[in-house]
């Protein structure tokens, strides 16, 4: 008699739990390609061929024009002083009196004694024409009228030393003497900077330097005075390059009518180097693998296609397409690390 076949409850319970893991593993795989399906949506652009400005950018400390330490070139007590902290002052006008009470004296008494030496020579002139006076006697008062000229000269120049004039048109800077104080030849008593126009010098990698010249026009821009662009001009490039850092150093005169730029401020200078007409791309379309740059153009079936592109020159925001990509072509600029080769997209609006 044949044996009844049976079946143990545990081996029934291994069974149904074996399912259940096929059933929950298996679902996600299943559902996924529904999921793949949906398109994704993104941002595109186009790619145009525009101009493109390929720019140098360094950094340099701005200093005055024209910038010097006013001081005194006699010891002398300061008589009156003709200015205040941070003056606009015109060449030639007066800052400061120094006490000049004995030059002028001695200036008064020398134009006495010039005006008696120049009537006596004048009435010595006039006998010699009638031989009552002899030429000798003509010679020594025209020498001693030529001495006392000479005189008045050096004292007059020795009066001129005790007034301070600024040298040149500009802004002061702080006061450091008092009325009645005693200054001596060295002591400061204040600055003066010409800033109706700033130096910057800056340095340039050498790769450059063909590229460089004189009234090539930049644009200094800083921290102080954001989103406000000073204009100039490069005026001078040095002769030699820095054997270390293979750079040379190049100055600019910035345009500074508001007197907002002062020396010592850090500023970043753009000089345009060049202008390209080439294709150009969004900065954010690239997808960099490796060494490589990719990006994904969208077809006229909206769908994506993962494409190599080679890139040259990057300016914020942009970037020039070398190889790769053709006028016209739609990039995704948004949403491209959602993506994959021949995903379908939907497009969104800018």
């Amino acid at each position: 008699m044949a044996k009844k076949l049976t079946i143990s409850p545990v081996l029934i319970l291994l069974l149904m739990v074996a399912a259940v893991t096929v059933y929950l593993y298996l679902q996600p795989e299943e559902t996924q390609p529904s999921r793949q399906m949906s398109p994704v949506p993104v941002k595109v652009e186009e790619v145009t061929q525009q101009d493109f400005a390929v720019v140098v950018e360094a950094l340099g400390t701005a200093t005055a024009n024209e910038a010097v330490q006013i001081t005194a070139q006699q010891s002398e007590v300061i008589s009156s002083i003709g200015f205040d902290d941070g003056d606009m002052v015109e060449k030639g006008q007066l800052l400061v009196q120094l006490n000049d009470r004995e030059e002028q004296a001695r200036v008064s008494e020398l134009e006495i004694n010039l005006q008696e030496a120049k009537r006596q020579l004048r009435r010595i002139t006039n006998l010699a024409r009638e031989n009552a006076a002899s030429a000798q006697l003509l010679d020594e008062q025209e020498a001693r009228v030529n001495a006392l000229k000479a005189q008045l000269e050096v004292t007059e120049s020795q009066l001129a030393e005790l007034e301070i004039r600024a040298p040149f048109s500009g802004k002061l800077g702080i006061r450091r003497v008092s009325n009645g104080a005693l200054v001596r030849p060295g002591d400061m008593i204040t600055t003066l900077d010409d800033l109706s126009k700033v130096k910057v010098d800056f340095s340039i990698a050498e790769r450059h330097l063909a590229d460089v010249a004189r009234g090539l026009q930049v644009a200094a821009t800083t921290v102080a005075y954001p989103g406000v662009i000073f204009r100039g001009e490069i005026v001078s490039i040095d002769s030699r390059l820095d054997p270390v850092t293979r750079s040379v150093q190049v100055r600019a005169l910035v345009d500074n009518p508001e007197l907002r730029l002062r020396p010592g401020m850090l500023l970043q200078i753009q000089l345009q180097k060049q202008v390209l007409n080439t294709l150009v791309l969004p900065e954010s379309a690239l997808i960099p693998i490796q060494e490589q740059q990719f990006v994904y153009v969208i077809g006229a079936d909206n769908k994506a296609q993962k494409r190599e592109v080679k890139i040259g020159r990057r300016k914020p925001g942009l970037v020039q397409v070398i190889s790769g990509l053709k006028a016209g072509e739609r990039v995704v600029v948004e949403g491209a690390l959602k993506l994959g080769d021949g995903m379908s997209v939907n497009i969104l609006e800018q």
